[in-house]
């Protein structure tokens, strides 16, 4: 079964952040137009979240009306109408900010782009090759994997880097 991707509405930027958090593909264009966003849907097969019912039905079988207003509903109700797994293998794997797949970092190659004190702390990072930030284990991750756990269920252990 492949794994959905996704493309989001710009009223929908704060869940394509939670669902790369955890790990899901998707793309957040910011203003858009429809066809815009309906192309892009069609010509990579994405799934088109948006709140907008007019896109959602334009959109057919692609197209997932969402109609929670709070982002943790959002995605408690993306996760719901899609059926997503929800297990944590891929949690904190993509980057937040441009939706790259994370890689590792050697700890040498990322001593000028982190704080000294990071540096000095941790012994794992990641980077990621669509914008360059890099991530590190921390209590920012530790705060986006307890509310995912929260929201989704389950606990989660940290084993991956996010930036902090």
């Amino acid at each position: 079964m492949q794994v959905p991707r996704f493309v989001v509405d710009t009223m929908l930027g704060r869940l394509a952040h939670w669902l790369r958090a955890m790990g899901y593909d998707t793309l957040d264009l910011g203003p858009a137009d429809d066809d815009r966003l309906l192309r892009l849907s069609l010509a990579e097969d994405r799934i088109l979240l948006t709140r907008d019912g007019k896109l959602a039905r334009l959109a057919g079988p692609r197209g997932c009306l969402i109609r929670a207003d709070r982002v943790e509903h959002q995605l408690e109700e993306t996760v719901g109408k899609l059926a997503l797994a929800v297990g944590d293998g891929d949690w904190l794997s993509r980057c937040l900010e441009c939706n790259a797949r994370l890689e590792p970092r050697e700890k040498e190659t990322v001593r000028q782009a982190v704080p000294e004190r990071v540096f000095g702390a941790q012994t794992e990072f990641m980077g990621c090759p669509g914008c360059g930030k890099i991530y590190w284990l921390g209590s920012h991750a530790d705060r986006i994997l307890a509310r995912l756990a929260g929201l989704l269920g389950g606990e989660r252990k940290r084993s991956t880097p996010c930036r902090s």
